[in-house]
């Protein structure tokens, strides 16, 4: 029995030698040189080559690179296209007050919160008004008393007068009663003048908002003593509705923008320094009355209304300033347009659907509203490669995936 197990796998290990020589008959010549023939003979006889099947015809097209690109089209189309010039420029308040003493004391209150907004005529903070108060009672008693002198005088001058017609007085006395009602008379307007003067530093005790605005921060506490000469004041207004914004434009820019302010108030808009974000919409209201001969540009003003407080003194913005609308331009989107060592061009597929390159001259480009108008080279109406550029030959055959702006 076990000599039966012996036979068996023998006769088992031979048949796998054998078999790996014929699947492999180089590598069995080069140990059993004797038996290589054989091996090879019996491998080609069970491993022939068989013909490969011949491909589709359409993997023929596709390995022939005839297989049609995908891509969107737009028409191009007329269409009324603004035309901005764009620019940089900074928030300015539209009026800006650092509000100081005009008389000198201790102030005893202030009456406004760092960051409130005001109105003309709203109260800010009190100085100490009994020193000005105090001055202009004295004046009034100097007015009560000069007054009593010059009723008197005149009383006075009625007695001489009569007196000098029955020759009981003299010219001279009449003439010296006279100069000194005169005198008197003088000195009550002195006094109103001077009740007048006290009453004005009693109004300046009162300081108030000189125009409506955002306070800043306080630049002196209640308490401290503050002089009318010193420099530093209580604290600065600026006024934010409306608001302004400086900006300059090219002098060659000059005629149009000139042009669009005799037509009316042309519109601008302002936006975050990157452009992303509208932040509001004003009018052009001012153009400077000289051009920077250093960097050849002229000064611009804007006026915004400012209602939401987007506008802040001293932010930069970009702004976009409309200067005119050009009637019914060709225009097609901005990323169909292709740059190439010969300039600028666009595919157009036409209606055997196969694109081709075209030159084209653009008169203006706005990459952020994916609007360009072209100048040359395109009629209204022919279909323009949008999506699907890469790759794309002249002359290849397209199968249109999407349309866009009134394709067929």
């Amino acid at each position: 029995m076990g000599s039966r197990k012996w036979v068996v796998a023998t006769l088992a290990i031979v048949a796998a030698v054998a078999f790996y020589g014929v699947y492999a008959p180089d590598f069995v010549g080069r140990i059993f040189p004797a038996v290589a023939p054989a091996a090879r003979r019996v491998h080609d006889a069970l491993f022939a080559a068989k013909p490969a099947p011949s491909p589709t015809p359409a993997a023929s097209a596709e390995a022939s690179g005839s297989k049609p690109a995908v891509v969107s089209v737009a028409a191009a189309k007329g269409a009324d296209y603004p035309v901005f010039i764009d620019g940089l420029g900074q928030v300015q308040a539209e009026n800006t007050v650092t509000v100081r003493t005009r008389v000198d004391g201790q102030i005893v209150k202030i009456a406004f919160a760092e960051g409130q907004m005001v109105k003309a005529g709203d109260l800010l903070a009190q100085i100490d008004p009994r020193p000005f108060q105090a001055a202009l009672d004295q004046a009034k008693a100097k007015q009560a008393q000069d007054q009593a002198s010059l009723a008197n005088a005149r009383l006075d001058l009625q007695r001489y007068s009569t007196l000098a017609k029955q020759s009981f007085a003299t010219q001279q006395q009449l003439d010296t009663q006279n100069a000194l009602v005169n005198q008197l008379i003088a000195q009550a307007a002195s006094d109103a003048a001077a009740i007048d003067a006290a009453q004005v530093q009693i109004d300046y005790a009162t300081i108030a908002a000189p125009i409506g605005g955002r306070v800043g921060f306080r630049l002196v506490d209640q308490g401290n003593i503050v002089n009318a000469s010193q420099q530093t004041g209580i604290v600065a207004i600026a006024q934010i509705e409306p608001i302004s914004v400086i900006f300059t434009a090219p002098q060659d820019d000059l005629p149009r923008i000139s042009a669009a302010l005799a037509a009316g108030a042309p519109p601008i808009e302002a936006r975050t320094s990157d452009g992303s974000t509208l932040l509001a919409t004003g009018k052009l209201s001012v153009v400077d009355n000289q051009v920077d001969s250093a960097t050849g540009s002229v000064r611009l003003k804007a006026e915004f209304t400012n209602a939401d407080h987007k506008l802040w003194p001293g932010q930069a913005v970009a702004v976009r300033l409309r200067v005119d609308v050009e009637k019914n331009a060709l225009t097609v989107p901005d990323r169909a347009i292709q740059r190439g060592p010969n300039g600028l061009f666009v595919y157009v597929v036409g209606a055997d659907d196969r694109a081709v390159t075209r030159p084209v001259t653009l008169a203006h480009e706005d990459a952020d509203a994916d609007i360009a108008v072209v100048a040359k080279g395109l009629s209204e109406g022919e279909k323009v490669v949008t999506v699907g550029h890469f790759g794309l030959q002249p002359g290849a055959r397209v199968a249109i995936e999407a349309e866009a702006g009134g394709g067929s």
